[in-house]
């Protein structure tokens, strides 16, 4: 009985510390400094948000490829000089006290954001011009949605929400109702990215046999 007694308070103990430490306001560097064991883990203003890691598939894993190699080829026209585009999970700081620090699948940089790194922190600080988020089965609606607010939110001026599923683009600016554009459409830049087209068959070609 004292040894499970003891059990019940060691228990105790962490599950205290756990819930202390998801009500508590972290920093990037005490997400930093979390150990890498499955779970993946975000900042939204502070406050720790943790989910199992996605397994991910063929079909997100071609979308990312694809939707980098176009924004890469849209930057090589010289549109945005210095700009850059990241992918595979781009961690990125969104803002600062309190923190917002992401993963973003595809993410495109003002060269002025690019320009402001230094060699402190291997994450990028700054907000994205654009940030592409590829559906993986473990998306709910409700993480999807609140996703875009919180980059909208921070400043983030465009996000599109790819679905290698269904086949669509469906883009979110600040102020402006979504738009969702299927394989017979083309996604632009707007006068955010000027310039930008993209046939969104181009995106899910492969994946479809195509």
């Amino acid at each position: 009985m004292r040894r499970a007694g003891q059990v019940s308070r060691v228990v105790a103990k962490r599950r205290i510390s756990k819930s202390t430490l998801m009500s508590q306001t972290m920093t990037t560097e005490q997400l930093l400094a979390m150990p890498e064991d499955g779970v993946d883990r975000e900042l939204i203003r502070g406050q720790l948000k943790e989910t199992p890691v996605t397994k991910r598939n063929r079909f997100h894993s071609l979308a990312v490829a694809r939707v980098t190699r176009l924004l890469d080829e849209w930057l090589d026209s010289g549109s945005i000089p210095g700009g850059e585009v990241h992918s595979g999970d781009v961690g990125t700081i969104l803002r600062r006290d309190p923190d917002t620090t992401v993963g973003i699948d595809v993410a495109l940089f003002s060269a002025d954001v690019v320009a402001s790194q230094t060699g402190r922190t291997t994450l990028i600080e700054g907000v994205p011009l654009m940030a592409v988020h590829i559906l993986s089965p473990a998306d709910t609606v409700e993480d999807v949605r609140d996703k875009v607010l919180e980059y909208l939110a921070a400043g983030v001026s465009m996000v599109w929400i790819v679905d290698p599923y269904f086949q669509t683009v469906q883009v979110h600016r600040a102020a402006v109702p979504p738009e969702t554009f299927n394989r017979d459409h083309h996604v632009s830049g707007s006068n955010i990215l000027p310039g930008l087209t993209i046939a969104v068959a181009e995106i899910f070609q492969r994946a479809s046999g195509n």
